[in-house]
């Protein structure tokens, strides 16, 4: 029987760590780009594209995001796209993190006060120059804390990854474990790991808070 020590268990999952870092911000900078189109979509003024994107924001926050991995790997394998979990992950954490930072952004925008909407328009600005030079401006200010705290829930969603065979921080503690036999310990690594990456974005997440309301006073 191999003996692994603390160092050799501890190296394994630092490395495994990284991939859940990779993923996590694939899904978080892929979800962004993926939300501010569906944000710009939400504010037009086409009911028909509020709705949609609506309906959009409420299946991904309706549904298990581990219903949606297996959809994703699953569903692609049956359109006959040669998928991976790397890949199923990768797209379903996207579209997950895009539903989440959509409805965060659209709560900010409609923080702004209907008085500078109205003064952006009193300009002869339009719809696009309206969100782009008043509304985002002042919105974006309002949202940063919540979607850099949204980034801890990115990071802790990737530990789902494992059930479709994607290799991450949790996957390679359940390799460890069956290969060590010391499932106690091997847990308590993989925890105090996702502490370690999770606990500083939580700290910088209510800093920015602090700051942002401290300017508002």
């Amino acid at each position: 029987m191999v003996e692994f020590s603390l160092w050799d268990i501890v190296s394994n999952l630092l490395l495994a760590a990284r991939w859940t870092v990779v993923l996590s911000l694939i899904a978080f900078l892929g979800g962004g780009l993926v939300g501010l189109a569906l944000l710009v979509a939400r504010t037009t003024p086409s009911l028909v594209l509020q709705q949609a994107v609506a309906a959009y924001v409420q299946l991904f926050q309706g549904t298990p995001l581990l219903m949606q991995l297996f959809l994703a790997y699953f569903g692609m394998a049956l359109l006959g796209i040669e998928t991976s979990a790397w890949t199923s992950a990768a797209v379903a954490l996207t579209l997950y993190s895009s539903a989440f930072l959509t409805e965060i952004w659209h709560g900010c925008v409609r923080a702004v006060p209907k008085g500078q909407w109205e003064a952006a328009q009193s300009l002869a600005l339009s719809f696009t120059e309206q969100l782009r030079y008043v509304v985002f401006p002042q919105a974006a200010r309002i949202a940063v804390a919540p979607t850099v705290g949204f980034l801890v829930q990115v990071v802790k969603g990737t530990a789902l990854a494992s059930v479709i065979g994607f290799v991450e921080l949790t996957k390679a503690g359940t390799l460890i474990t069956n290969a060590t036999f010391k499932p106690f310990l091997v847990y308590s690594c993989v925890a105090l790991l996702y502490f370690l990456i999770c606990y500083p974005i939580s700290l910088y997440a209510r800093s920015l808070e602090s700051r942002l309301h401290a300017k508002r006073s």
